[in-house]
């Protein structure tokens, strides 16, 4: 056996998507960073061990514009790339290359850490090394550090450095949470083991094994929904452990699950119910549960139902979720209830820094599905994807911490703009905080481009005449309003007989820019539909509102009438449609509660695609000045450069009255965000890369004598940030009045599309 002791700014205990993000971001900052898993592969509970689906704030979807950016946003493009058929071992491979790629990480795989030195009064603990076994190798390992980040899920390192949590439910009366039950308890969302499976092409029998569950014995064939064609995380519902200890009983809950995965397999195969399983083989069976709760820590600040459900803002946000408040019931699959519950906030929700660091651990930040939160509203923060962007905030955090020698509770209360100014430079999920950074020199700059987008409309063309959209329910449209929304035209399929039809038209606002769903109806005229068609009508709205941001035009339902549906995408422009009977719910086997705007308003169905239209008069929302100082992603508008269409070497310029010394540029390009993407591909979009990605372009500034020298030159990019350093051939600062960005192509698309052009210097 070998003692080894470790030196590093940050250790980072936990290596799910949590942690990695957390390293990454850390070791982004210039911290030399440990990050230490007790597996043998990176990615927790989405990687090929356990292989659960990558969610987040998009919600399968369901949320507009609202898919996560920052390290996160890296993994899910270049997964997307690399891996179209969601193969969960090129999964692993993106994720480890995305940790190997940073020099200051040094990865401890099959570590696991169990023991914790941490000294101080209770209300005032302060870790000082961890040390974990690895295993295989036969070495003891001890991390020291100034910052310690619990990643476990399971909250280890946390609990035995003394740090206070929670395991179980909260008492409705102690945060006033409608869904808390009235006494607390210690029940728990339980675990689950996946399977997958494969056609062979011919006959293969399955002789199930003595372990196997009889489902007859249980109330699963009553209650639960078994079909061929549904693997890996469609039985999400295999799930048990709820009322037994997670941790202490996990040995137990496996047997149990497993045991029940064979009996799901029995039944398909030899039941005699199931025609299309003759061919069917288990491909993979999952070894370790995935769990879903244990402990929660306590933070200075307790997210609760209320802070997810109303959306609030914190002055300390530095991160968002949107998965619903989704709790199952303590008994799991063999529950007679259905497997979930579910409630949406109307958009987004914002999570605070207060709720990623310890309460009484003046050096411990944590991340992932242990964070201060309520059972209630951990219920919505637990999700992978928004688990990451908890990472990369404390890993963020963190790095701060050490630089600035503060304590995590210090940056929170006194330097949040700190924080947000970090997070935005490294374009990481925050929604709603605009770039104020002193240290952006382009907010100083006069900006212009070769174009604009102007025109805000979709129109039929020869290629594209679009095709009838029955109003057999209420259609709207979201649209930019910027500066006004004095008329909107519509193409309409008139009625067949001879009678005019009369739309009503209604103009609303969303309420919050997060969001993009009716909130408050601001006025309501009709427009008559001559028979035939289609017609161009015209509906009058004169709205001047005293700031710019989203409205949706509704159109109600109307017998015998149509708009006409494009199959373009239209810059900041959505189309929805009210649901109506028989439309699929987001979750096979869930029922949808009524009440929920999002749900009640669907995207899902219609995107990359929109309702005929033209708005009046023109847009200010995609002018150049709106990719320098703004939101970086939609938000009360698109907040993005768009050029006119079908330009040759579009171009964005930053001019200054003198000469500045630029060493370094970042830009963020649109990946379209509003693209639901998935790691093993839950829902299979048909782009590797989004075709709004600029894929080629030029970086170059002006000489004192006007003369134009190209920087760098890019070619085939596939990334949303890119980070470039500007130097002269001698290596010092590039001295100039103005700089350019010039777009030679994208991946597809007929716009330039730039989010931010950001440019530091000396």
């Amino acid at each position: 056996m070998r003692e080894e002791q470790a030196h590093y700014d940050i250790a980072v205990i936990g290596g799910g998507l949590a942690g990695t993000c957390a390293a990454i971001a850390a070791a982004r900052l210039g911290r030399r960073v440990a990050l230490v898993n007790n597996r043998p592969v990176l990615g927790g509970n989405a990687s090929s061990e356990i292989r659960v689906w990558v969610c987040g704030a998009t919600a399968h979807g369901v949320h507009r514009w609202a898919r996560e950016t920052g390290i996160m946003g890296e993994l899910y493009t270049e997964n997307q790339y690399r891996n179209p058929e969601g193969n969960p071992y090129y999964w692993d491979q993106v994720v480890l290359d995305a940790v190997r790629a940073e020099p200051n990480i040094d990865l401890y795989l099959n570590t696991d850490v169990r023991e914790v030195d941490a000294s101080g009064p209770a209300d005032s603990r302060e870790v000082h090394s961890c040390t974990g076994w690895m295993m295989g190798s036969e070495r003891r390992i001890t991390f020291h550090a100034r910052q310690f980040l619990d990643c476990t899920g399971d909250g280890l390192l946390g609990h035995l450095a003394g740090a206070r949590y929670r395991i179980g439910r909260e008492a409705r009366t102690e945060f006033d949470e409608p869904w808390a039950p009235s006494e607390a308890d210690g029940a728990l969302l339980g675990s689950t083991i996946l399977f997958h499976t494969r056609d062979t092409g011919r006959p293969v029998k399955f002789v199930p094994p003595a372990h196997a569950k009889d489902l007859s014995t249980t109330p699963i064939l009553r209650n639960r929904i078994l079909r061929t064609g549904d693997n890996g995380c469609d039985y999400w519902w295999i799930e048990w452990g709820g009322e037994l200890d997670t941790v202490h009983d996990n040995e137990r809950i496996r047997d149990e699950l497993q045991s029940v995965i064979m009996g799901v397999w029995d039944h398909i195969k030899n039941s005699g119910r199931f025609a299309d399983a003759a061919n069917l083989t288990l491909e993979w069976v999952g070894s370790l549960p995935g769990k879903r709760e244990y402990r929660r820590f306590l933070g200075d600040h307790v997210l609760t139902q209320q802070d997810i459900l109303q959306q609030r803002r914190f002055d300390d946000r530095i991160a968002f979720g949107g998965w619903s408040v989704d709790l199952h019931p303590v008994q799991g699959m063999y529950a007679d209830e259905p497997g979930a519950r579910q409630r949406y906030a109307d958009g987004v929700f914002h999570i605070p820094l207060r709720s990623l660091y310890s309460a009484n651990v003046t050096n411990l930040h944590f991340a992932g599905r242990n964070i201060s939160a309520t059972h209630i509203a951990f219920g919505a923060t637990r999700v992978m994807a928004t688990c990451a962007t908890l990472g990369e905030a404390a890993g963020t955090a963190a790095a701060l911490c050490v630089a600035e020698g503060l304590t995590p509770r210090q940056l929170a209360t006194e330097r949040p703009d700190l924080v947000h100014r970090t997070l935005l430079r490294q374009d990481a999920s925050v929604i709603g905080l605009a770039d104020e950074d002193p240290a952006n020199l382009a907010r100083t700059a006069r900006v212009t481009a070769s174009s604009s987008l102007t025109g805000l409309a979709a129109e039929p063309t020869p290629d594209t005449p679009g095709v009838p959209y029955p109003l057999t329910r209420d259609l709207a449209l979201l649209l930019p309003v910027d500066p006004a929304l004095d008329t909107v035209d519509l193409l309409v399929h008139g009625a067949p007989d001879d009678q005019v039809r009369e739309l009503t038209v209604e103009l609303w606002g969303t309420g919050r820019p997060e969001n993009a769903v009716p909130a408050d109806r601001l006025l309501t005229t009709t427009v008559a539909v001559a028979p035939g068609g289609p017609h161009w009508v015209t509906a009058r709205l004169d709205h001047r509102p005293d700031t710019p941001g989203n409205a949706i035009l509704i159109v109600r339902a109307c017998p015998d009438t149509a708009l006409v549906l494009l199959p373009e995408r239209t810059d900041g422009v959505l189309a929805l449609r009210r649901k109506a009977e028989g439309d699929a719910a987001v979750d096979h086997d869930i029922p949808e509660e009524d009440g929920q705007p999002v749900l009640e308003w669907q995207a899902r169905g219609l995107r990359r695609q929109t309702f005929a239209f033209r708005a009046a008069p023109d847009t200010a929302a995609f002018h150049p000045e709106r990719a320098v100082g703004g939101y970086q992603r939609p938000y009360g508008g698109p907040h993005m450069w768009s050029s006119a269409p079908d330009g040759d070497a579009e171009w964005l310029r930053l001019d200054w009255d003198d000469e500045r010394q630029l060493t370094e540029i970042r830009l963020v390009f649109d990946d379209d965000v509003d693209e639901y993407l998935n790691n093993l591909h839950r829902h299979r979009t048909p782009y590797e890369v989004m075709p709004e990605l600029v894929s080629d372009y030029r970086v170059q500034w002006c000489d004192a004598a006007g003369a134009w020298h190209t920087a760098l030159t890019v070619k085939d990019n596939r990334r949303r940030h890119r980070v470039h350093a500007l130097t002269t051939a001698d290596g010092g600062p590039v001295r100039t009045a103005a700089l350019r960005l010039v777009v030679d192509a994208t991946h597809g698309a007929r716009h330039a599309h730039v989010i931010a052009f950001k440019a530091y210097g000396v």
